[in-house]
């Protein structure tokens, strides 16, 4: 009997140790990934179904952890389907080119006042849509418009700022966000109350230091009045997808569905009204702004990367190891504002969607109810922490790869004026 026992800590422990060491060189070549030159992707799905092999093979009961896999499987489903629903109806605003009817409302040759307009779109746009898609719209804006790098490096810098704390007070505005909603930490209205304010001072700080940078006017190297007329199918499509998308925090308030069942509504009557103008169009047989061309744009790495991840830190949590570095957490620290601000500064590094799942699996609903102000101060943490270090979101790698911009320029220029707007945010966030 005490052999037996024996053997079962044996594997218990070997279970523990080996799941940790897994996950670790899994994250550890996501981060290199620009080195490596494997994408994340393939990485991240190999270290999730990879842990969860280990922890099937040592349980002891193993129809019980199949069952939790099966448990986690539809949650995280319940975030990719909102995810892919999302992007869909982002894609095809594109292909009508709805997003230039927002852009052509910038009539401005003051490098400050063009500075402040950007920032304005892409923060409230990144709470409508989501942090990279602002950035990739904004950002061509600006690679159009100015014709001096050192502009372009300022503007681009704010509007990943700008993005990362727009969607950080949305449920709808970022991945971490939509995954604290979905998983019942937050509520729509909680978080913008709580964190609203928090990001405004997070957006304006570095607004204030980096307008300094910018003086007199410049030569804008389009007409954006002359950029094509606006017409009633593009209007239509825009108001549309943007209104739709504000419905689906509504459809789970008054249904209480999982807000995936929302998103693929809001996704479904999009659909009809584009092939109802479709069909009406004069060339009927044109496929390009079909649904379909839609579903072809989106970014399945990146939901196949979530799909990774978030495998991989549910196995960490049905084997204890989250609980355990609660635990350990609490006891070097204590302090639970300063374990979160911690967070904040830790996504800047690595990416913040396995930071957030992770705490997620740490910190059960038990000891911090949903609304509690611990979940929205992670919310905007993990939001816009990412914004210190231009790899640290998904909208900064966009932007870095679309303007070419370098780590350290980054870091020269915009770091430090992002890091005393998070800092600032902070304090706000933890008194509000």
């Amino acid at each position: 009997m005490n052999q037996h026992r024996a053997i079962q800590v044996y594997y218990i422990r070997f279970m523990f140790i080996a799941i940790i060491v897994v996950f670790i060189i899994g994250y550890l070549l996501i981060t290199v990934e620009q080195t490596i030159k494997i994408d994340k992707a393939a990485i991240a799905l190999i270290t999730g179904v990879v842990c969860w092999s280990i922890y099937i093979f040592s349980s002891h009961d193993k129809e019980e952890g199949l069952l939790q896999l099966n448990e986690h499987i539809g949650e995280i489903a319940g975030i990719l389907f909102f995810l892919i629903g999302a992007m869909t109806i982002v894609e095809l605003i594109d292909l009508y080119d709805g997003f230039s009817i927002i852009i052509r409302q910038i009539r401005t040759s003051s490098k400050r006042i063009f500075l402040l307009l950007i920032t304005l779109l892409a923060f409230f746009l990144s709470a409508i849509l989501d942090n990279l898609t602002t950035s990739i719209v904004m950002c061509s804006l600006v690679i159009k418009i100015l014709s001096d790098k050192n502009d372009r490096l300022i503007c681009i810098g704010m509007i990943v700022i700008a993005a990362n704390a727009g969607g950080a007070w949305s449920a709808i505005g970022d991945v971490t966000t939509t995954m604290l909603w979905i998983g019942k930490q937050i509520t729509v209205w909680g978080v913008a109350q709580k964190v609203f304010l928090p990001a405004v001072v997070a957006t304006l700080i570095p607004l204030f230091i980096l307008s300094r940078k910018l003086k007199g006017n410049f030569a804008c190297n389009i007409n954006l009045s002359q950029q094509g007329k606006i017409n009633t199918i593009q209007s239509i499509v825009l108001f549309a997808g943007l209104g739709l998308l504000l419905m689906v925090p509504l459809i789970k308030i008054v249904t209480h569905l999982p807000p995936f069942m929302g998103m693929m509504l809001a996704l479904s009557l999009l659909w009809i009204l584009s092939e109802i103008i479709h069909v009406k169009a004069k060339h009927s047989d044109d496929e390009k702004n079909s649904i379909f061309s839609a579903l072809e744009r989106i970014d399945m790495p990146s939901i196949l990367f979530f799909l990774g991840i978030l495998l991989a830190v549910s196995c960490l949590q049905s084997a204890g190891v989250l609980q355990d570095l609660a635990k350990s957490l609490q006891t070097f620290i204590g302090d639970n504002n300063l374990i979160v601000g911690l967070i904040g500064f830790a996504s800047a590094i690595f990416d913040n969607v396995p930071l957030v799942a992770a705490v997620q699996g740490m910190y059960s609903l038990q000891e911090f109810p949903m609304g509690d102000s611990f979940w929205n101060l992670l919310a905007y943490c993990a939001g816009t922490g990412g914004s210190i270090l231009i790899i640290g979101s998904a909208a900064g790698v966009a932007a870095m790869g679309m303007e070419q911009i370098s780590f350290f320029g980054y870091v020269k220029n915009i770091s430090l004026a992002a890091l005393l707007g998070y800092i600032a945010g902070f304090v706000l966030c933890v008194l509000v």
